[in-house]
């Protein structure tokens, strides 16, 4: 096997295991493919440097403020040589077991419960660095998130948002 297929597989592999943990709602496992000098940017305009910002980004999806969530992919591409991915993908919400922590959540989840209802999805990208150890040092989404596209007849039944994940799938 040649040094680039190496490296690919090795990316692709990180990529299942680091969308599988997202997928499980496991952030503690999330958390460990990042480099201690990730940067993370949402595409909200915001940028977390380090483990403990980017934590603090992801803590309101992973508690259940937006419901059940669950990204399945469209597209997946690897550039080996840069150690650079890029995931097209689909976030796929259900509601039903939202927990929102704050007014902007609450207002979030309501208007989009009463355009969309309670399921739906909408689409983006998450363009991902890694250093040579095959950690992220650098993952950038973009998505419009000020008036993103969410469409029903991309919504399906999730798991409850309130059930304990042990951090495997079944």
């Amino acid at each position: 096997m040649t040094q680039a297929r190496t490296a690919s597989a090795d990316i692709r592999e990180v990529l299942d295991r680091f969308v599988d943990a997202f997928n499980v709602n496991d952030l503690d496992r999330v958390m460990t493919f990042f480099s201690e000098t990730a940067v993370y940017r949402p595409g909200d305009g915001s940028e977390h440097c380090g483990p403990a910002a980017i934590r603090r980004a992801f803590e309101p999806q992973f508690s259940g403020a937006y419901g059940a969530m669950r990204f399945d992919e469209h597209d997946r591409l690897i550039d080996d040589g840069a150690r650079k991915a890029a995931i097209r993908w689909v976030c796929r919400h259900d509601l039903a077991g939202a927990k929102p922590a704050s007014v902007g959540q609450w207002l979030q989840r309501l208007v989009a419960g009463l355009v969309v209802g309670e399921r739906f999805g909408w689409e983006g990208l998450d363009v991902f660095h890694f250093d040579d150890a095959g950690r992220i040092v650098g993952k950038f989404t973009y998505a419009n998130y000020s008036r993103p596209r969410l469409r029903k007849e991309l919504g399906v039944a999730l798991p409850n948002a309130e059930a304990p994940t042990t951090g495997r799938r079944a």
